[in-house]
């Protein structure tokens, strides 16, 4: 049994602070510790709520909160820092973190200066704040992360901003690639993986780690380094480097073995490599699809005369890049099974299910066949030494390529075909009826889970729908993919005594992330109150997708959010588009706005 300390303050000293208490004594009592809670008064001075006795009886401390504290007495004491809605969702994490990081600084630290909680952008409150933080103790750290999403927008940037705000407050040293959507950015030096103590890997899609070899490797998910950075830099940090494997193989299966033997919630399995391709077919399709739309300014059919500027733009679009959407798509999903041998059969067997009529879902299951064939090629057949260099460049290739081929043509194709047929046909054909229950379906499952799973889901899906010239799919998708933070930055203005302080402040921000489609600038809100907000935001979300639905409106990009407006053919009945998004946002606004608690009734149980 370990005795800890947990001191809270929120700027209005009432409801998250409390909530935070109650939710670090519960959970200290069901994992057997003592607690002392303290809902403090910052604007008092450490002195009137951090004695020498309770600091010295503590075998961890707990520091929530989002605003300026004094440290006092506590200056020279190791703890773990986070906010209040951090320690509310994730007490166990705090508890851990805190007993994780231990006693008192071996060194009389200087006096700790005051730091004030800069409330965090839309979207990233969820991480631990690097406010009123004490250094950590012991040996200052190097950390290299790489963060990386399947759209490379919200929470790549999202997720790296909370490691490097939550390794400084720790007193650690970090640098973060991140691999968005515009390529990577503060791209790792050799000297910096060299010198690196620990490398945390945040990605929902597959990444390079053979610069990566030799050293401890820790990987998780995205959502998790957004949420609980502090336990992925503890758990980094405890982790050990991996023993030496030998190069026969090259180095890239050494560093994918020495990945795995430390990992944290990180996805894996098909869902995971599904989303490494799409993440890579998104750009080919946001570009054909809006040259497909340019195309159209001139005139709905104006492309089909031979040598014209529409005629060109069609065949840039439709012709090269929509036929290299389904390669691209199995390429990468065999890539993220079997690294760069698995890349050529993968790219191979898409361009026969586009040849053959089978689609995005031929293409996923090529990409599958292909990834798994030239992994399981590269793990079973051995070579002499002396030529085990062609495995990679040869063998693999030669091999997976001819059974991904040959089960394409002779198995799969056809009745990837007659499914993908019977799907294009029963799009075209639907009922409105029907139309309208799709459009509901795919918008509550867009607002399910902001960017998690179900939302990748349905998106994923109607991504696919584009290689069929199925429109209509994508623009409820991306409607109802825009509702959740619209939904909510116009709650805060028509029950404002709902909503806390920071969610007021941040309503704009989170405004302008609903135009641009980042569903995640509702994780915030939604980390308070989930069991009203999502119920609420589903709603919403189902009206903007069956209104879409219902009134034929189609999108040929499918990312940009209402910007997609600027360029002409884009949206197809741009005026009921808008007004199927009003409708939701409207909706959702309101159904939040009434069974959401007051923020006061809520601190009061």
């Amino acid at each position: 049994m370990s005795r800890i300390l947990a001191l809270t303050a929120c700027p209005s000293g009432t409801a998250h602070s409390v909530m935070a208490a109650e939710a670090l004594k519960k959970q200290a009592a069901l994992l057997g510790h003592e607690i002392e809670a303290r809902v403090i008064d910052p604007a008092a001075g450490a002195a009137a709520w951090a004695d020498d006795a309770a600091i010295a009886a503590a075998d961890g401390v707990v520091l929530a909160t989002d605003t300026r504290v004094d440290l006092g007495a506590l200056g020279s004491r190791r703890m773990h820092v986070t906010s209040t809605a951090s320690a509310i969702r994730d007490p166990a994490g705090a508890i851990h973190a805190a007993l994780a990081l231990g006693g008192r600084a071996e060194a009389a630290a200087p006096a700790v200066p005051t730091h004030a909680a800069t409330p965090a952008p839309a979207g990233e409150t969820a991480a631990a704040p690097a406010s009123a933080v004490a250094p950590a103790a012991g040996p200052r750290k190097r950390l290299v992360a790489i963060t990386a999403c399947p759209t490379g927008i919200a929470h790549t940037f999202m997720a790296a901003e909370a490691l490097k705000r939550q390794a400084a407050a720790m007193g650690h040293e970090i640098a973060v690639e991140t691999q968005g959507s515009v390529g990577a950015k503060n791209v790792l030096t050799d000297e910096q993986i060299a010198g690196a103590d620990a490398v945390i890997i945040a990605a929902d899609t597959a990444v390079d780690l053979s610069r990566f070899a030799g050293k401890a490797l820790y990987q998780t998910d995205t959502g998790s380094a957004l949420k609980k950075a502090p336990a992925v830099i503890e758990a980094a940090l405890a982790t050990e480097a991996p023993a030496a494997i030998p190069a026969a193989r090259g180095a890239a299966p050494a560093a994918r073995a020495a990945g795995k033997a430390q990992s944290g919630k990180a996805q894996s399995g098909p869902y995971k490599h599904l989303l490494t391709g799409v993440s890579y077919m998104l750009p080919v399709v946001v570009a054909g699809g809006l040259l497909i739309a340019l195309s159209f300014v001139f005139g709905i059919e104006a492309f089909k005369e031979p040598g014209t500027l529409p005629a060109a733009l069609m065949q840039i679009g439709g012709g090269a890049a929509f036929l290299l959407m389904v390669p691209v798509l199995s390429g990468f999903i065999a890539y993220s099974i079997a690294d760069r041998p698995g890349l050529a059969p993968g790219l191979i067997g898409g361009l026969l299910a586009q040849q053959l009529g089978a689609g995005f879902l031929g293409g996923i299951v090529s990409g599958f066949i292909a990834g798994y064939s030239a992994k399981l090629i590269a793990e079973k057949v051995r070579l002499p030494e002396g030529i085990q260099g062609l495995m990679p460049v040869l063998v693999i290739p030669l091999l997976a390529t001819a059974i991904t081929g040959l089960l394409m043509v002779y198995v799969i194709g056809a009745p990837m075909k007659g499914i993908m047929d019977g799907l294009t046909a029963w799009l075209g054909g639907m009922s409105s009826t029907n139309a309208v229950l799709l459009g509901a379906l795919l918008g509550a499952m867009m607002c399910f889970d902001m960017g998690g799973p179900v939302n990748k889901a349905a998106y994923a899906f109607t991504v696919g729908l584009l290689s069929s010239s199925s429109f209509g799919p994508m623009a409820a998708t991306m409607a109802a993919g825009m509702v959740p933070p619209l939904a909510l930055a116009l709650a805060t203005f028509i029950a404002p005594r709902k909503f806390v302080a920071s969610e007021i402040e941040a309503r704009q921000a989170t405004g302008v992330l609903g135009l641009c489609f980042i569903s995640e600038g509702a994780i915030p809100y939604v980390a308070r109150d989930p069991l009203r907000v999502i119920p609420t935001m589903m709603i919403g979300g189902a009206v903007t997708g069956a209104l879409s639905m219902l009134f034929g409106c189609t999108l040929r990009a499918p990312h940009g959010g209402l910007f997609v407006l600027l360029i002409p053919g884009a949206v197809g009945n741009v005026a009921m588009y808008l007004a199927a998004i009003a409708a939701g946002t409207v909706v959702g606004a309101v159904l939040v706005a009434i069974v959401k608690r007051p923020a006061a009734e809520v601190a009061s149980g």
